[in-house]
């Protein structure tokens, strides 16, 4: 029996639940990706395959499904794990960045200390949509003085735009997954 794809496999594994959050909209959950222990080991492999035996200090996750698959790609390439979270949540001296939602703008935040200059980043999160997000978690770090290796996702929404923004931010983009539409 030949075994699935990783595309296929993630695809299979992806949840889909419509007019969530709100009508028109087809929300792709990976919680269900993320209790399969099979899909979830493919997903956080195929994430770091990339960057095996390279140098990469620091993996940045964007809160909260960020974090779950940071801290797992950090584990595997032997680096260090950044949280990127909104305003307030950290204990420590911060730094912060500013960025448009579709409805307004929100801010998000890093610890001052958790990235030296020249620190090779990757920036991981499930999912790159607008974009929006993901481009102020890269300006965050870079104003730091990261150097962004990759920005990684397991889902793109290609028709949103996303990784276009990355893109011309000089941001190499990896995703394992895309879904039509929105």
């Amino acid at each position: 029996m030949e075994m699935p794809s990783v595309s296929d496999e993630l695809l299979q594994a992806i949840r889909t639940i419509p007019d969530y959050p709100k009508k028109g909209i087809l929300f792709r959950d990976i919680t269900t990706l993320l209790g399969n222990a099979r899909a979830f080991r493919r997903a956080v492999d195929a994430l770091v395959q990339p960057w095996a035996g390279s140098k990469v200090d620091q993996i940045a996750g964007i809160e909260a499904r960020g974090f779950i698959l940071g801290g797992a790609v950090a584990h595997q390439l032997s680096a260090g794990f950044v949280p990127i979270r909104k305003k307030g949540k950290l204990p420590h001296e911060t730094v912060r960045i500013a960025y448009s939602l579709e409805y307004g703008l929100d801010e998000m935040e890093m610890h001052k200390d958790a990235i030296r200059p020249g620190d090779q980043v990757i920036l991981v999160d499930d999912l790159i949509a607008t974009g929006g997000t993901a481009e102020a978690a890269c300006r965050l770090l870079r104003n730091q003085g990261a150097e962004i290796v990759a920005a990684c996702f397991i889902i793109d929404l290609p028709d949103l735009g996303g990784r276009k923004k990355l893109e011309a931010l000089d941001v190499p983009v990896r995703t394992l997954v895309a879904f039509p539409g929105h």
